[in-house]
């Protein structure tokens, strides 16, 4: 639900809507904020209200006072929600969603395929929020996947077994789907978010243009199916020392056939508000990670976004969408003014390919994505004001970082021209590749391309050559972020050999790899 209604009804309130002073026609939402100590979601006697905790309508955030209250206008189509502070957590649902918001729909969604919110009524005179206190570390990990984007059943089956897994028992607090968490097909939100839940830890959610209703008519219609399961379409929360923030940067143009059927990325002015809002309730010294669908560099008004966080030192966004990986670090040719660059990720997706390419021996195909490296998910480790994320591919070793690519056979008059590949799967311009042809040779530094893998280029070709291919049909190969090349030296002996390839990523670590070639002919 897109809110610049609301931001109507407001606007001429400004900073007095917050301290109680308000037009006549202005409905108002009260609630408090508790400590739950039974957990058992209603307030008791004798359980406190907790102060300074953040409650927003999507626009306002307001701080509850020493008794646990808080004051929010509202309208008639209005989703409330605490912001989840450090140390304390919010309940959580039979499929590990968080229930930290209340939707007030009196007269619930439109008609819409895909069914939404149902009439929620009148106001309560109370909307309470529960928490209960949590332990947090300063240090922890948690999950994103970029699009899990299941067609049907099959998919979802799919997902299971090439990732699900090997999840279930995971040292993460928590995860996060950045978005298209189906194809199209709401109805399989219930299915979807029963096999998630069997990892085992709470799980956030982000909108993609895939989870959208293609029969609204506007982009404010357009979530109503993912209020309906998720709750609010951009909302905060935090956890240790991180500040997480959602966002919404899917705008839907109209329904098909009648409208446009397609959809732009932009934030809008009462999201961007609202982040301006929740800011000034955030230390500049905490590291504020923005999660989003569509990358960042593809938001229209990312600038207007970027004007609010540069002055704050420890900010980091993260995004799906593409189908590629990528590390990107955002300065003036992308409309960043910060000191520093701004690190956006661009998230590798548990579909990868959207499920194509040849069934392994499980029946799962390899879904290869477009830039050469493997499906999968990232795990990022939160250290105070730290972030460093993991490429993991799926039903991989941790330590499964890259696909060495060379000739299987060169010929010793031309071992000088024969090139080497190597695709770092979580690469970045700030990684560095080398390679090594024998055990005490000289290490090489490999030259970073932005080309399409050569790799992928030639798995696509033996699948399209195929008179039995059981899959989907790969997509066609995309430019790399994350590519090396290099050729091999003059004179190497006929025989086999050993390529060893190190890479070294931008958080100083290092991770190997190799290929054996063989070298045929006379030497020169």
């Amino acid at each position: 639900m897109r809110r610049e209604h609301l931001s109507l009804m407001v606007a001429s309130l400004g900073l007095g809507c917050v301290l109680g002073v308000a037009a006549p026609e202005t409905e108002w939402a009260r609630g408090v904020v508790y400590h739950d100590e039974n957990r058992n979601e209603v307030r008791d006697p004798g359980e406190p209200g907790i102060p300074g905790v953040l409650v927003s309508n999507q626009r306002e955030v307001v701080e509850t006072d020493a008794e646990g209250q808080w004051r929010l206008p509202v309208d008639d189509d209005c989703t409330l929600f605490v912001v989840k502070p450090s140390g304390w957590m919010t309940p959580v649902g039979r499929n590990q969603l968080p229930r930290f918001y209340y939707t007030h729909k009196p007269n619930g969604s439109p008609k819409l395929h895909f069914g939404g919110v149902p009439p929620t009524g009148p106001l309560p005179e109370s909307v309470d929020f529960p928490l209960y206190r949590r332990p947090e570390p300063g240090r922890f990990q948690a999950l994103f996947f970029g699009d899990t984007q299941a067609r049907d059943q099959k998919e979802l089956d799919y997902m299971a077994h090439d990732v699900i897994e090997e999840l279930i028992g995971t040292p993460a607090k928590f995860g996060v789907t950045l978005g298209d968490i189906l194809f199209d097909d709401l109805s399989l939100f219930e299915n979807h978010n029963a096999l998630v839940a069997l990892i085992g830890i709470p799980w956030y959610n982000v909108i993609g243009n895939h989870d959208q209703n293609y029969d609204a008519v506007d982009d404010r219609h357009s979530d109503e199916t993912y209020e309906r399961f998720y709750g609010p379409n951009y909302y905060s929360y935090a956890y240790g020392p991180v500040q997480f923030v959602v966002l919404d940067n899917v705008r839907w143009g109209g329904a098909k056939p009648q409208g446009t059927g397609g959809y732009t990325s932009e934030l809008g002015g009462d999201q961007l508000t609202f982040v301006e809002n929740l800011l000034r309730h955030v230390p500049e010294d905490r590291l504020v990670l923005f999660m989003m669908h569509i990358p960042i560099t593809q938001t229209e008004d990312r600038e207007k976004l970027f004007r609010l966080i540069e002055p704050r030192p420890y900010t980091m966004s993260i995004s799906g969408h593409t189908h590629w990986q990528a590390h990107f670090h955002l300065g003036p040719e992308a409309g960043w003014r910060g000191a520093q660059p701004h690190h956006h990720v661009v998230n590798v997706t548990v579909c990868g390919s959207w499920w194509s390419g040849e069934p392994d021996e499980n029946g799962i195909p390899h879904t290869t994505m477009a830039d050469g490296a493997p499906n999968g998910y990232s795990v990022i480790t939160f250290d105070g004001q730290s972030a460093v994320v993991d490429f993991k591919a799926a039903r991989r070793p941790a330590d499964y970082q890259m696909n060495v690519y060379a000739p299987e056979v060169v010929s010793a008059e031309a071992t000088g021209s024969a090139e080497v590949y190597v695709n770092v799967f979580g690469g970045s311009d700030r990684s560095t590749v080398e390679m090594c042809l024998s055990e005490d040779g000289e290490w090489t530094r490999l030259e970073k391309v932005l080309e399409e893998d050569p790799y992928y280029v030639e798995v696509k070709r033996r699948e399209a050559a195929s008179k039995d291919l059981k899959g989907r049909p790969l997509t066609n190969a995309k430019a790399s972020h994350h590519l090396w090349k290099g050729r091999l030296p003059d004179g190497i002996p006929v025989g086999e050999h050993r390529i060893r390839v190190r890479s070294e990523d931008q958080y100083g670590r290092v991770f190997h790899g190799s290929r054996t070639i063989r070298v045929e002919g006379k030497a020169p």
